[in-house]
């Protein structure tokens, strides 16, 4: 967002309330949505007399966050000066960290929009003392989440370890539980839960492997059998689907899963809690002993050593390529099609729109990717220069030119120091109590930590930034050259790094390849370095002795980059 314009029309005076509900809310969005409104007008618009112009409310996961319609749509309507300020429930809902949601806040300030927090009224976020407290917010935030993220899944995997089960059981299953009484509330809870095996259900999964370990019934056939008999899964699906022409789709997928499910021999067996088969038994009534699974899945193994493998096409721009249509609003995702692919050759493959005329062979296409990766490297004389601009940018955007910001982190710091200091000598004359000072002293250190991790954040924050510029440097300057050396399957590898998407015209011509950042970045920064006449900023000239070491730096061969 470019700077605020002297002649723009101050914003109109009102309100903006943003709501914002995340993937853990999203089973009830609206509880949460009426909380945060609540929370809003009972801690903001009670001091003010301001009107309510709008509400605008998101309801999606924070790896999101980017394509947020609501929170575009408000950006809009405060480009046009509909209203002064944006009432949020607090700073963790107006961004998915603390650097996207002080760029928001900036970038309101510039067209004279203010925010403000219900959980604090009072907190302005462009004071610099306050915005140290929002960024504190969101170091708790976290490690909060962090936390109770930890807790719920050690308590998943102990209930795993236990024999317990998590979620929904297979078909055939089914959850059960009822209220304790009041001797037992205190060692299992409200409720007491376990599994059991589904009357109504479970004698279809007996038969099904009774046919399966008769060894003679393919899936298919178990699955016309079970379909005879008027079964189906218990989502309702069939075993076998009769479509209208006629033709019949066998649902054997679901059936083989099945078969390979080692709950239905009475074990608990779990990747991500380190529970292989065999070692820790279930809590429930197995429908089959453990040599009879054994044996079926070694009828299922058996028969798969056998079975033909359809060849399948390797596609290099699988979920990358795109076309544009005359008259098309935007490019149209492309799939892969083999023709023939049981021919001794693998058949001929194309690029297609499903049912249309739009068929492109992929060497067509395939063929053009080197030519279009040599039009994307970065003359290596522009390096120094390139790396020279991203990083006064950086600085800027970041606040490293801005020497008031560590400034006043260290003064933050040293008023703990001086507050213990004080306060030690108090409980030194005895007019504190030892209780006191030792909850005063947990706090000073919780206070240090996140100030030092502020402090340290200033600078790794650049040095991150900067190493991800040294990468894609290092790939982009090579990376014709690279991608011609390498095997089919590293070329993919290092299109699916560097490209969003290859956007090509009906006749197969690469129209354009759009970069995925930092290359993208990288792209608009060269073209503004060469717009300028080779100066990589304002005050800066190409024969600069720093950037001649910073080319240096980039090209040389340090393991803790990207090698090429």
């Amino acid at each position: 967002m470019g700077r605020r314009n002297s002649k723009r029309l101050p914003p109109k005076s009102g309100w903006a309330v943003y709501l914002k509900t995340s993937s853990e809310e999203a089973q009830n969005p609206e509880n949460s949505q009426r909380r945060q409104r609540h929370a809003i007008e009972r801690s903001l618009f009670e001091r003010t007399d301001l009107p309510v112009y709008n509400e605008y409310i998101d309801n999606l996961s924070g790896r999101y966050a980017d394509n947020r319609p609501g929170y575009q749509q408000m950006l809009e309507d405060a480009r046009a000066g509909h209203f002064s300020h944006v009432a949020v429930e607090n700073a963790e809902r107006f961004g998915r960290n603390d650097t996207e949601a002080l760029v928001a806040i900036d970038a309101l300030h510039e067209l004279g929009i203010a925010v403000r927090f219900a959980d604090y009224p009072d907190l302005d976020p462009i004071d610099p003392d306050d915005r140290i407290l929002v960024s504190l917010s969101f170091t708790l935030a976290r490690r909060e989440s962090i936390k109770l993220g930890q807790r719920v899944t050690g308590g998943l995997h102990a209930k795993l370890r236990s024999g317990g089960f998590v979620g929904m059981p297979p078909d055939g299953y089914m959850n059960c539980e009822e209220k304790t009484d009041v001797l037992v509330k205190t060692q299992n809870g409200k409720y007491s839960r376990w599994v059991e095996q589904d009357p109504d259900r479970i004698h279809i999964w007996r038969l099904a492997w009774d046919l399966l370990l008769e060894d003679r019934m393919t899936l298919e056939d178990i699955c016309e059998e079970l379909h005879t008999r008027g079964y189906t899964y218990r989502s309702g699906r069939p075993f076998v689907e009769v479509k209208s022409n006629g033709r019949r789709k066998v649902n054997k997928n679901t059936l083989s899963h099945i078969f390979h499910n080692w709950f239905y021999a009475g074990w608990v067996v779990s990747d991500k809690a380190g529970i292989p088969p065999k070692t820790v038994r279930g809590q429930w009534q197995p429908l089959l002993t453990t040599e009879e699974f054994e044996r079926g899945l070694e009828i299922l193994a058996r028969r798969n050593r056998h079975r033909v493998v359809k060849r399948k096409h390797d596609y290099l721009l699988k979920g990358l390529i795109h076309v544009d249509l005359p008259g098309g609003t935007k490019p149209v995702k492309l799939t892969g099609s083999t023709s023939n692919a049981s021919r001794s050759g693998g058949g001929t493959a194309y690029y297609c729109v499903p049912s249309s005329n739009v068929n492109i062979l992929c060497s067509t296409i395939d063929d053009q990717i080197p030519v279009a990766l040599m039009g994307i490297q970065v003359d290596p004389d522009l390096i120094p220069l390139i790396r020279e601009s991203y990083t006064d940018e950086l600085a800027r955007k970041l606040g490293h030119l801005r020497p008031s910001e560590r400034e006043e982190l260290e003064a933050a710091l040293r008023a703990v120091d001086e507050e213990e200091a004080r306060t030690a000598r108090l409980y030194a004359a005895g007019k504190i109590t030892e209780r006191v000072w030792d909850n005063l002293w947990a706090e000073w250190q919780d206070r240090r930590r996140t100030l030092q991790i502020n402090l340290e954040a200033l600078q790794q924050k650049q040095t991150f930034h900067i190493r991800n510029l040294d990468a894609a440097l290092t790939i982009i300057a090579k990376v014709g050259i690279l991608y011609s050396k390498l095997e089919r399957g590293d070329q993919k590898d290092l299109l699916r790094q560097m490209v969003e998407r290859v956007v090509v015209n009906p006749e197969g011509t690469i129209i354009r390849l759009e970069l995925l950042p930092p290359f993208s970045y990288l792209r608009h920064v060269t073209k503004r370095v060469q717009d300028n006449g080779g100066a990589a900023v304002q005050g800066k000239t190409k024969t600069s002795t720093k950037a001649g070491q910073c080319s240096d730096y980039v090209l040389s061969g340090d393991p803790t980059r990207i090698r090429t």
